[in-house]
Formats: structure tokens, sequence, C-alpha cells
């Protein structure tokens, strides 16, 4: 098929690149051609800022496709633009949203597709439920043909999953663990997660396209596999071969005491229970199965970013902030400590 992705090399777009590219796809990237990454050779780059829809529309020009696949839409305006752009040059557009918009605090940890879409903590969630809802009525009114996927916490060999860490990334906390400071664990560790490898991902995504079950609805795509977050962080520190410290504060407290968006990604997100049920997903694409166990997936991380210093970025601002929020904790434990 005749494929293009809207967006740069990203965790989730580069394995789908990836897979598509093995199976003998054509396959082009609409981007600015900023990425050092090597593209396998069948994959072609279209070099345009998709935001420059006048410039877009010309490199363009002649194409069609039997696929689109968005990868960089956050808000409505930027659908707005896509739907000019393909409204008639694509059998297919594929959306990638976020598992994050649902219903936050959750009516029941499982969560389906029918799962309400209300996160009122997280505006990153809340324009992903908008930009879903305008290309919904675009297919409703307008017969656009869109499909929907929402991924939750999905990563890939460049960065360890975490749910506390600062702008840098994920290395600054793995420094900690390998050092043997305490490590921030928002809550009490035991609520569950679920984190998926991109490859797991690409999969699912690779089966949806070009079917046509799939025009008008939505799909979360995840590991069926849900871990404590207690065992997320140990699992790293057992990659690592070193004993795990953590510091237990809860995630309120962490996003009053920081500048850091912690009520969006905590509250509104990581700090929550959820258990995804990918019925929907399996009925369309019934081979998809998750083989990269979280342990497996985390162990193969660690030992990447080890071996390439690239990706080990250093922020010691988040670190020095984690100093002082553990500090304050403990102090403020000793003042309630004392005797009244």
């Amino acid at each position: 098929m005749k494929i293009l992705f809207i967006g740069d090399t990203g965790t989730i777009s580069m394995a789908i690149t990836r897979l598509l590219a093995s199976q003998g796809h054509e396959l082009y990237l609409l981007n600015r051609g900023n990425r050092s990454c090597t593209l396998p050779d069948n994959v072609r780059t279209i070099r345009a800022d998709i935001n420059n829809e006048e410039d877009a529309a010309k490199k363009l020009e002649g194409m069609s496709f039997d696929c689109v696949g968005e990868f960089i839409g956050f808000v409505p305006s930027q659908l707005e633009r896509d739907y000019r752009l393909f409204k008639d040059k694509t059998k297919q557009f594929i959306y990638i949203s976020s598992a994050s918009a649902y219903q936050k605090p959750p009516a029941g940890y499982v969560i389906t597709e029918e799962t309400p879409l209300e996160n009122p903590y997280w505006e990153y969630s809340r324009n992903k439920k908008a930009c879903e809802e305008y290309l919904m009525e675009r297919y409703r009114k307008d017969g656009f043909p869109v499909t929907i996927v929402r991924p939750s916490h999905t990563y890939d060999e460049r960065s360890v999953p975490l749910g506390v860490h600062g702008n840098g990334g994920s290395w600054q906390v793995v420094k900690r663990i390998k050092e043997g400071k305490r490590v921030i664990i928002h809550g009490d560790g035991t609520s569950l997660w679920t984190i998926t490898h991109n490859s797991d991902l690409a999969k699912a995504y690779a089966g949806l396209i070009g079917n046509d079950k799939a025009i008008g609805q939505a799909f979360h795509i995840t590991s069926d596999e849900s871990l404590s977050w207690n065992e997320i962080y140990q699992a790293i520190a057992d990659a690592l071969g070193v004993e795990l410290k953590p510091y237990y504060v809860s995630s309120q407290t962490l996003a009053d005491m920081s500048s850091y968006d912690f009520l969006g990604s905590l509250i509104g997100d990581k700090s929550n229970s959820v258990v995804f049920d990918n019925s929907k997903i399996k009925s369309l694409v019934p081979d998809f199965k998750a083989e990269v166990s979280a342990r497996e997936g985390i162990r193969r991380t660690v030992r990447y970013i080890l071996e390439h210093p690239e990706y080990q970025n250093g922020d010691e601002e988040f670190d020095l902030w984690c100093d002082r929020v553990i500090d304050a904790v403990e102090k403020m434990k000793e003042i309630f400590r004392r005797p009244i």
C-alpha cells in the first residue's frame, strides 16, 4: 500500500515505519527532515512543515494514499488543517490520540473503548478528546475515513518508562537509582499501570491499515500486562544490578510542590490504577499480542541507554528538585512526630 505519515521518527511512529518498510509498503514521511536517524531504504521523505499549509499542499499535489497517519496533531486546529489537505487524498486517516483522555478518576479500573473521555486535570488529554470529536464529526457528516488509536505509555529503547521525571527525560532518575540515591515514587507505588513497547503497538497499528472495519472506530492499543509502580521501578534497579531506594510522596503533594505538570501527568493519568481490555483491537487484528514483557522491555532499554551516551541527558535541575522535596517531606514528618 501507499502510506504517508505526518510527523518525525518519534517513539510510536519509528517502530511503525520500520515494520511497514519491512513489509514492503510504499512509505512516505512528511516532516521537516531534521532527524538524523537512519531510515529504511524504501522510506521517502517529503520535506515540508505541515504548519505551512500552502507549502505542504504544493508538495502533496497530485499524490493520493491508501492511508495517512497523523502522529503530531495535538489541538483541533491542526486536524482541521489535515482535513483540508487530505479529505480527497486518502482512503483512511489514522489519528494517534491518547488513552490519558479516558475518564479521570475512572469509574472502574477496567478500561474499554466505551469508557467516557473526560479528564479535568490535563489540558493535553482534553485537547486530544476535542481532536477526536472533530474527526468523528467529519466522519459522520462528510464520510472522512478516520480511525482513532489511543496508546498508553508507549516506550522504546531510548527512554525508560517512569512515573516521576523532569523535563530532561528518564536518564536522571536512572542515574539516581544507579548511584544509590533515594528515588521519588508517587503514592505508595501500589497502583497498577500498563507500559507498552513500541514494537508491539506497531503490529496492531499495521493491522488496522486498509481494514474497512476500522473506519469510524476508536481503539486503544496496549499490553495486557499490568504492574505496580513498585514493580516497574524495581525492574529498573534490577536491570542496573543495584538496590532500589524508593521514597514515597503522594501524587497530590508532588503536584502542589512542583512547577512540573504533575497535576496532569499524575492526578490526570499515572496515579490511577488502570487495566486495559484489548478485546476490540484483537477482534480486528486477531494475531495481535504484546510479546515484550515490561521487565524484558525495561532491561533492553536500560542496557541500550547505558551503551549509548547520547541518550544519557542529565537534568541537574530535576535532581536538585528531588533532593529538596525529600528534605521538605522529611522535615514535615519530623514536625508531626513531635509531641503536642
